[in-house]
């Protein structure tokens, strides 16, 4: 049910990580929140490593002692053989219970991260989302902690496994035979060198995979929710184009990251296997020229260690390239947690005893960046209980006069004040509570209708709500509906634009503000439906001091005051009929539109 704005996308190029050691601080500290389930798991994870690099030293035993035995007992065979099988049942089991308490760490890293992420949502001040992409704010929350999530899942535990065994099999093989060892431990220097590289040259793909990834959901969450527009225009051709485009950049990054990334597996293998081969060729000479046919027990073992001992320095090849990944989704999470918050505000407890509804702008300047100023000067007055409407052009700076009264936006220069009390002076979230919002976009969340119409007055019962309907002209609607006011209103509900908007009224008649902001939006909706919206908000307005961006000019007629706004300035100040008289932007305003029907 939700409106939302159409953002251009971005297209990054490739570049480093910005901060791989903090991204990396700041994740392992929100793994201390849970370090003994860490701790356990690493110890779990540990063990099993240590039960897989003993197996080998058993069964070469076994395989040693039947090469040299001339008289072999069935049950010392039997005995060695339970006891690597029993080595093998209790790292699988301590391995099962690693990865379960791994699961348990990921899944609670991840919640804690997006509650953070929901909390610093509502605290970021609105510039953040007209400057950024919903879909990129989508993406971190979703796409980059799940990419987070997985690697702690997978991946800690998983590199303390390589590591220990990495210690543990070279320990291992020595006590057996030190030649073959140092042959084996030629391929740890080379696996290194190969991933250092990798990382170093890789992550720039990493980070630029997971930018376009946030582009890519971007365009599509835009494309979604503006589908009936991209048909209506037969730009399907041009959507698919442009996603295309943006999908083309994330498959080339993609590729690169993966490519490189991927190198390491088969070079590590191709690498592994020629140890492989010099250990059968050194073990064989060893054992013929000491004339020891028992020490092929030792090839054999070797040959065990030597597979073992690759799959770990695969792992953390792999690891490597999970890592970089995970440093660039991290790094764009934690990204988003840094970005500077509104002021706190919670120190201001000035309130107005009496809301009596008088606003005044004193000399108020503004601009979104400073070097463009949009508000010049701005001086007005509106009484208590008068109806104020805002006209002009696109771009007059009409919506901007109400992002600064709800504080939005703070002033660059000047005052507003309400009952003369400067707003700057008030918390913020208690000047927003002062005013009732109509606007033209009708949000409306997933929800019964009783639901949506509290959102502004949790507390308000049942004979409010319906009383407020029945106002706002929509309480016919809703009974004719099987469920009544429990209806649930989501995607998938068929109902008109006029009715949703006349819900949004209904919702600001509930909430009962001793102030109102209107943006009128009868533009799309039949002759019958925009009579009832605008004898619903000639109700929702009586007794309090409104102001109305007005669309029509033909509904603004009865308005107390009327302001006409050009390029950030008022150029013009009076009711309809004295500014008809003046015959000036006003008159010719409203003589444009009843010439050409258009709508401002």
């Amino acid at each position: 049910m939700n409106k939302t704005k159409t953002k251009k996308t971005k297209v990054y190029r490739g570049e480093r990580a910005k901060d791989f050691k903090g991204s990396l601080k700041m994740l392992l500290k929100r793994l201390g929140d849970h370090k003994v389930t860490v701790i356990f798991a690493i110890i779990f994870a540990g063990l099993t490593a240590v039960l897989n690099v003993l197996g080998p030293t058993f069964l070469n035993q076994m395989m040693t002692m039947l090469f040299e035995a001339t008289n072999i007992e069935v049950s010392e065979v039997t005995k060695y053989g339970l006891i690597i099988v029993a080595m093998y049942i209790l790292a699988g089991l301590l391995g099962y219970f690693q990865g379960f308490l791994m699961s348990k760490v990921s899944v609670g890293v991840s919640k804690k991260l997006r509650s953070e992420i929901s909390a610093k949502i509502n605290k970021l001040p609105l510039k953040y989302f007209d400057n950024h992409s919903y879909g990129d704010v989508l993406s971190r929350i979703t796409n980059d902690v799940d990419t987070v999530g997985n690697t702690l899942e997978r991946t800690l535990s998983s590199l303390v496994t390589s590591l220990v065994t990495i210690i543990g099999i070279p320990i291992a093989m020595f006590t057996i035979s030190w030649q073959l060892t140092l042959i084996s431990l030629l391929q740890i220097p080379l696996a290194l060198v190969i991933v250092f590289l990798v990382v170093k040259f890789n992550q720039k793909y990493f980070i630029r995979q997971q930018k376009l990834l946030g582009d890519v959901n971007g365009y599509i969450e835009e494309n979604f929710s503006a589908h009936n527009v991209v048909k209506a225009f037969n730009g399907e051709e041009k959507a698919q184009n442009t996603f295309d485009s943006i999908n083309n950049k994330l498959n080339v990054a993609s590729r690169k990251a993966q490519f490189f990334s991927g190198l390491m597996m088969p070079v590590v293998n191709f690498t592994s296997n020629i140890i492989y081969v010099l250990i059968c060729l050194v073990g064989s000479y060893i054992a013929i020229s000491t004339n020891n046919m028992a020490f092929l027990a030792t090839i054999i073992t070797f040959m065990t260690y030597t597979k073992l001992f690759n799959q770990p320095i695969s792992q953390i090849g792999s690891i490597s390239g999970t890592l970089q990944s995970t440093m660039a989704a991290a790094e764009r999470v934690f990204e988003f947690l840094n970005e500077e918050e509104q002021p706190d505000e919670s120190y201001k407890i000035k309130t107005i005893e009496n809301v009596k509804g008088k606003v005044e702008f004193r000399h108020v300047n503004f601009g979104y960046n400073p070097d463009k100023q949009i508000i010049y000067d701005f001086n007005f007055i509106a009484n208590p209980g008068e109806k104020i409407a805002i006209v002009g052009q696109t771009g007059a700076g009409k919506t901007t006069m109400v992002n600064l009264l709800m504080r939005f936006y703070d002033v660059t220069d000047g005052e507003i004040l309400i009952d003369d009390v400067p707003i700057n002076e008030m918390n913020r979230s208690y000047v927003r509570s002062l005013f009732g919002m109509v606007l033209q976009d009708t949000w409306l969340f997933e929800g019964t209708i009783k639901d949506n119409l509290r959102f502004g007055k949790p507390e308000a019962t049942d004979e409010e709500i319906v009383e407020a309907c029945k106002m706002a002209n929509v309480d016919h609607f809703i009974r004719t509906e099987p469920k009544g006011y429990d209806m649930v209103l989501s995607e998938e509900t068929n109902i008109s634009a006029g009715q949703k908007q006349l819900l949004t009224i209904a919702r600001a008649m509930v909430q009962n503000a001793p102030m109102l902001i209107l943006d009128e939006a009868t533009s799309s909706v039949d002759t019958r439906t925009e009579i009832l919206i605008q004898t619903a908000m000639d109700r929702l307005t009586k007794g309090r001091t409104s102001f109305v961006i007005a669309h029509r000019l033909s509904t603004i007629k009865n308005s107390d005051k009327i302001i006409v706004m050009k390029d950030g300035n008022i150029v013009e100040v009076g009711n309809h009929e004295e500014l008809l008289a003046k015959g000036g932007v006003y008159k010719d305003l409203y003589t444009s539109q009843f010439e050409s029907g258009e709508d401002f």
